[in-house]
């Protein structure tokens, strides 16, 4: 099996041959494996929930469509579609006929329970290795109210998707992104957030001002941008649960923009133009002690820090061209990592602290691309007329980004950090600058 960047924990596939017909004393665990690049999707069904009160029975079949797109669309797995299904799930604690899965080549089961009392909900779910015949792992509750449902599925998923890969989920989180309206010569942009699949789109800016570039806070409950709203590029700083908002990182006679969270969020870093140079600088949020981190009679850009608060990756173009360099946190000397063809800008880290990914100019194509923090083993992800902005899953697993098609719309798209599975989000219209935040609490 070729090494994919380490990316993976080792995942084990279990063997899809002959399902219908493989006894259970020969399966295999049920585990997923990727080899070469290649991957074979697991088969699973998701028959529509339990309800076990009347008041469920409204979400029984809705929470059971949302997990099963969620894990479909990771390209990962693939659903046996319900209408296939012989066995009925009637009962959450009844046991399982196992040999009617295998008859329609279905290797993982989920199945789940709903209740309402109120406006309160409990969801549970259940996950089955058919091959084997066995549950994995113990059942999982839920609870929140009904305004949540969708969260509650979001959770399902992310245990079912840990407990098949080993890694963890990233479904139960929040995009902020700058959705755009209006003719193309005229543009509104505002400031919006959704959870990942699309839904529940909220505008958190009234496009009244120019916003670019949303950054989350480690925690999620904050967003950095940058306004317009005076004329010149200003960093904004936001709390998502209020929505008070105050301008940080002023320098006097510098247009500022750009920011970035440090991991425990008690710092920011960005960008100021001055006087013909683009330096970064370091804002601690909690004294207002600013810190100016390069000096260097060129543009230096897009930082990102690393997941240990340590290092900062930016764009620089001091060597001619823009290239991706890293420096300490605190400033110091910066080392060069990208030297392939073409030109490297918005360089962002993994949360898992060993990929950087980046995109990348080339012969009239952008790409995004993923390399090591040293600049080895460089992999381009997708090709297109513009591809630009990436941003990581919080699992590290797939990464988003904006493409636009020439002369079309701007639009948010993911791909799996193999290269695979590229696919359009959901978005109310145009849209690009995409943020994606922490799992939720």
């Amino acid at each position: 099996m070729i090494r994919l960047f380490n990316i993976l924990p080792a995942l084990v596939l279990a063997a899809l041959a002959a399902a219908a017909s493989l006894a259970p004393a020969q399966a295999q665990p049920l585990r997923l494996q990727i080899t070469e690049g290649v991957i074979e999707p697991m088969p699973f069904a998701m028959p529509a929930f339990v309800p076990e009160n009347s008041a469920g029975g409204q979400y029984a079949e809705a929470l059971a469509r949302v997990v099963a797109a969620n894990l479909a669309n990771t390209g990962l797995f693939r659903e046996v579609p319900p209408q296939a299904h012989i066995e009925r799930i009637t009962s959450f604690d009844a046991g399982v006929n196992y040999a009617s899965w295998r008859a329609i080549n279905v290797q993982a089961l989920i199945t789940g329970a709903v209740s309402v009392s109120g406006n309160r909900m409990t969801v549970k779910f259940r996950l089955f290795d058919v091959l084997t015949g066995q549950q994995v792992g113990q059942g999982l509750q839920f609870a929140g109210t009904t305004d949540s449902w969708r969260r509650m599925a979001h959770k399902v998923s992310d245990a079912v998707y840990s407990r098949i890969t080993g890694e963890g989920g990233y479904f139960d989180s929040r995009i902020v992104f700058v959705s755009e309206s209006g003719p193309r010569g005229n543009r509104v942009k505002r400031l919006a957030i959704m959870d990942q699949d699309g839904e529940n789109v909220q505008f958190l800016t009234d496009g009244r001002a120019l916003t670019l570039a949303p950054r989350f806070s480690q925690g999620g409950e904050r967003i950095l941008y940058t306004t317009y709203e005076t004329g010149a590029p200003r960093i904004a700083l936001m709390n998502t649960q209020t929505g008070q908002r105050q301008l940080v990182g002023d320098i006097p006679g510098a247009q500022t923009f750009s920011p970035r969270f440090s991991p425990d969020g008690g710092s920011l870093v960005f960008s100021a133009a001055r006087g013909g140079n683009t330096d970064l600088y370091r804002l601690n949020l909690g004294s207002g002690q600013m810190q100016q981190l390069t000096a260097s009679p060129s543009i230096a850009t897009s930082p990102s820090f690393s997941p240990d608060g340590r290092f900062i990756t930016f764009e620089s173009d001091r060597s001619g061209t823009s290239q991706i360099y890293i420096m300490p946190a605190n400033g110091g000397e910066a080392r060069r990592i990208s030297f392939g063809q073409g030109r490297y800008s918005t360089p962002v880290w993994s949360p898992r602290g060993d990929l950087i990914a980046f995109t990348k100019s080339n012969a009239g194509r952008f790409h995004i691309g993923v390399m090591r923090t040293d600049g080895s083993e460089e992999r381009l992800l997708t090709a297109s007329f513009l591809d630009e902005g990436p941003t990581w899953a919080p699992n590290g697993r797939v990464i988003m980004f904006t493409r636009e098609a020439q002369g079309g719309d701007p639009a948010l798209f993911s791909v799996d950090i193999t290269g695979r599975n590229l696919r359009r989000i959901p978005t109310p219209g145009p849209a690009s600058d995409p943020a994606w935040g922490p799992l939720l609490p």
